[in-house]
Parts: C-alpha cells; sequence; structure tokens
C-alpha cells in the first residue's frame, strides 16, 4: 500500500515566556498507508492536538519534516494544505459557518482546495444529492437543508461536519475527538455514522478519540501518545488482542511516570 502521510522527526518547541523552552512534540516518527484508519490516545498534554495542529498546518514544525505521498509539504500554508486534509472538530460550532444554510454549508464544501473565484453558485442543481446524502445519516438533517447551520442541535451540526469533510474524498481524514461535546448516545451514532463513511468511501483516517472503547472498536490500527511521543503502535492484530484493562494499564504506568519525575 502506498504511503499517504509520513512525518519524519516532527518536533514542536516553544518558548513558556520563562526563559524555558518546552518540547510539546518530540521527534515524532509516523507512516500512515492508504486506507489505514488509526485511532490516537494519551491524557492532557500527551502532544494529540499539536499533532493534528502540525500536520494541518495550525503550527509550524521547529524541525522535521512532513509528506503527504511522497510530497514534501512541510512549509506548505494552511489553506494550501486544504486541497490535502479534512477535519472535525471537537466543538460543532468550529466546522461550519453558521449563518449559512446546511445547503450553503455542502455546496462551501464541494470546492474545498479549489481556487475559489466568483461564479454561480448553482445550489439548486445540487438540492436533490444533498437531500440524498442527509437523509442517509438518519437524524433529520435533509429536512433542514434552508436552515442556517447555526440553528442545529450539537449532533445534527457534527454529522454535517463529517459529511463536508469527506463530500470529496480527501487524503486524510482528521477527526478531532469529534463525539466529545455530545451526549452519549449523540456519540455512538455519530461513530457509527463515522466509521460508515470512512469504509464506504474507503477513507484513510487519523482520529483522536478520549473514549478508550471507541479506540479498542473503530480502526485498524492505535497509537498512544505521552509525552510528546508515540510510546505503543499497534497494528490491527494488535489491537485485536487489547482489551479496555490494557489500555488503562498504559494511563495507569503514564502517571506512575509522571509522580517518579
Amino acid at each position: 500500500m502506498s504511503t499517504v502521510l509520513e512525518l519524519k522527526n516532527a518536533t514542536k518547541r516553544i518558548d513558556n515566556g520563562l526563559n524555558e523552552t518546552k518540547v510539546i512534540l518530540d521527534h515524532v516518527n509516523l507512516s500512515i498507508a492508504q486506507g489505514e484508519f488509526v485511532t490516537v490516545l494519551g491524557g492532557n498534554g500527551a502532544g494529540k492536538s499539536t499533532l493534528f495542529n502540525s500536520i494541518a498546518g495550525t503550527l509550524s514544525l521547529s524541525e522535521g519534516e512532513l509528506f503527504v505521498n511522497d510530497q514534501n509539504i512541510t512549509h506548505f500554508s494552511e489553506e494550501k494544505r486544504a486541497k490535502y486534509f479534512s477535519r472535525v472538530f471537537q466543538d460543532p460550532k468550529m466546522g461550519t459557518a453558521p449563518r449559512m444554510t446546511v445547503a450553503e454549508n455542502l455546496l462551501l464544501a464541494m470546492y474545498r482546495g479549489q481556487s475559489r473565484g466568483l461564479r454561480l453558485r448553482k445550489i439548486n442543481e445540487q438540492r436533490d444529492f444533498f437531500t440524498k446524502i442527509c437523509s442517509e445519516i438518519g437524524n433529520g438533517l435533509e429536512k433542514h437543508l434552508d436552515t442556517p447551520t447555526g440553528n442545529l442541535s450539537g449532533g445534527q451540526r457534527q454529522a454535517l461536519s463529517l459529511l463536508m469533510a469527506t463530500l470529496t474524498k480527501p487524503e486524510l481524514l482528521l477527526l478531532d475527538e469529534h463525539t466529545a461535546a455530545l451526549d452519549p448516545k449523540t456519540s455512538k451514532q455519530l461513530m457509527r455514522l463515522t466509521d460508515q463513511q470512512i469504509q464506504e468511501a474507503d477513507l484513510t483516517c487519523l482520529m483522536i478519540t478520549h473514549r478508550m472503547e471507541d479506540a479498542l472498536r473503530y480502526g485498524n490500527r492505535l497509537i498512544v501518545l505521552q509525552k510528546g511521543k508515540i510510546i505503543k503502535d499497534l497494528n490491527k492484530a494488535e489491537k485485536e488482542k487489547l482489551t479496555l484493562q490494557d489500555l488503562l494499564l498504559f494511563f495507569e504506568e503514564e502517571r506512575e511516570e509522571i509522580a517518579i519525575d
């Protein structure tokens, strides 16, 4: 399988303002192959968000390189990287334009990563298609094509964000704890939808989750971050042997190390 994403010695340092430098991503080497669905676990301050922000271009690396399909994009801007990556955030408000309707948000997503000159919207030509894909979610979103996104429930808004992120197939889908702000029932529904979207479109995905059950149930690879380093990288066969107790043990070991430090 071809390598979609490769990080080589990815490092991020920040100055905390006290003449001290903190390493929040520490020489991370990571390769993700086409079709892999990688779940990411780690405690607070492990470097999960920094990893995602460094991939998406929100943060620049202090050291190291980033490749997509063997192309070096280390110095690409966040806007230039948008043609390769799509992202669903933890906060339902971040992935959509609140004053635009559901249909308008979907239309915007159709042109992700493309140049956006002046053009006719032709939104009515896409209405049947938008109705079809929204109805497949099963939460009534198809009835709200003309509703401003800010008026949707959190679950509907996250489902819309997921649709927008996968409407044009990205090289890599970044799911940044995208169920964390939802109630347990809505979270389970969205995870089932997420898995369905990934499997049907054969997407390559990197998903941060704080729900250990989801880390076990979904994906074909699991990595665990601690202090900016990957301390576990388990393939599908190794992951299938894991229990919830095994995952809890990883974090018990982490707490013990912090106490010793």
